[in-house]
């Protein structure tokens, strides 16, 4: 996992190059938990270039567990790009009961969810 650059502060992005370790879990959700004490709203972009799946001590750590049920409050705008079809569903789902509004592209359309978070402007305006 990388995080990759983003053209405004509270914007995070990352892209997934294979499976989610535990370290990766904590060090993403490290990054978001600084994000989130110095933006009242973030947006996040996750990019699932090559997901292998996760490691069973990424799904259930602590640290971002709890940081994830902090980011509820705080993430505005939750992008997924080249998902899996189960995620997707999970992620449609997701947005239809929690304050986030969730969005998927498919892979190839990267730039489209580039642009569409561009057009959206800052999260924390």
């Amino acid at each position: 996992m990388i995080q990759r650059d983003a053209p405004r502060a509270d914007l995070l992005a990352f892209e997934i190059k294979d499976r989610i370790t535990k370290p990766d879990i904590e060090w993403m959700s490290s990054i978001a938990d600084e994000a989130m004490k110095a933006h009242e709203k973030i947006d996040m972009l996750l990019i699932m270039s090559n997901y292998e799946g996760s490691d069973l001590g990424a799904r259930f750590d602590g640290y971002a567990s709890t940081v994830m049920a902090r980011s509820v409050a705080h993430i505005r705008k939750y992008v997924v790009v080249g998902a899996p079809l189960f995620a997707r569903a999970m992620i449609t789902l997701s947005g239809t009961v929690m304050p986030v509004e969730t969005k998927t592209f498919d892979l190839a359309d990267e730039a489209a969810a580039w642009a569409y978070l561009a057009e959206a402007g800052p999260a924390s305006a």
